[in-house]
């Protein structure tokens, strides 16, 4: 049995993307972005009271991008991770862990843009400054599907690490657009039309962003 403790627009996307591109059975627990993952019921699964949580295999696991590389291990056969050994393995490894790069500036505009309510707590520096390392990610995944021509982040083709920075993409294209990038934005436009992307979509009641994007606020 595997179980997803998942909340909309956050980095449990990537894995419920992953599961849906697995397209092996599990079982979706929606929660709430609210103090109900501090309950020592859901600190028991998640130590920090975060999501995503992962059920499997008679055990738990609670960092998203360590499912990701246990379920591609645990389900070889849909060709999504890399083996060890294997050419591609550094740079699988390399480019699904560049996700959290982006993720990390995300979150931090996130903060800045949704959970500080009062002006007087925002840094427009920080917002601009947030917004420029996304563009410095989109540079660098620009240069790198240059550098495979296949379309997808290793030369082999579509793996993990795409499910992994698409998410991670998705997500920033709410503080800095794609679209300067022409690479990126055909990647982008690629991944996202695939069924397993818009199956982790979220409900139109279920989105953490109001907006689709949030320009740096000027103070």
């Amino acid at each position: 049995m595997i179980r997803l403790y998942h909340v909309p627009q956050s980095r449990s996307m990537r894995v419920l993307w992953l599961l849906y591109e697995l397209g092996v059975p599990f079982e979706l627990e929606l929660r709430a972005f609210d103090k109900s993952l501090r309950d020592e019921d859901f600190r028991a699964l998640s130590p920090a009271g975060r999501v995503p949580a992962l059920e499997i295999d008679g055990g738990c696991m609670f960092e998203s991008l360590a499912m990701m590389e246990y379920l591609c291990e645990r389900f070889p056969e849909a060709g999504l991770g890399r083996a060890p050994g294997t050419q591609e393995r550094r740079g699988w490894l390399s480019w699904l862990q560049f996700s959290e790069t982006i993720s990390q500036h995300v979150a931090a505009l996130t903060q800045q843009h949704l959970m500080l309510h009062e002006d007087h707590m925002r840094s427009p520096i920080v917002m601009r400054l947030e917004a420029k390392r996304l563009e410095k990610c989109y540079a660098a995944l620009e240069a790198r599907l240059a550098e495979t021509g296949s379309g997808a982040l290793l030369v082999s083709g579509f793996s993990a690490c795409d499910i992994a920075v698409g998410q991670a993409v998705y997500m920033a294209r709410h503080f800095a657009p794609v679209e300067g990038f022409a690479a990126v934005s055909d990647w982008y436009a690629g991944i996202t039309a695939r069924e397993a992307f818009r199956r982790s979509l979220p409900g139109e009641g279920a989105r953490l962003y109001g907006a689709a994007f949030y320009p740096a606020w000027d103070g």
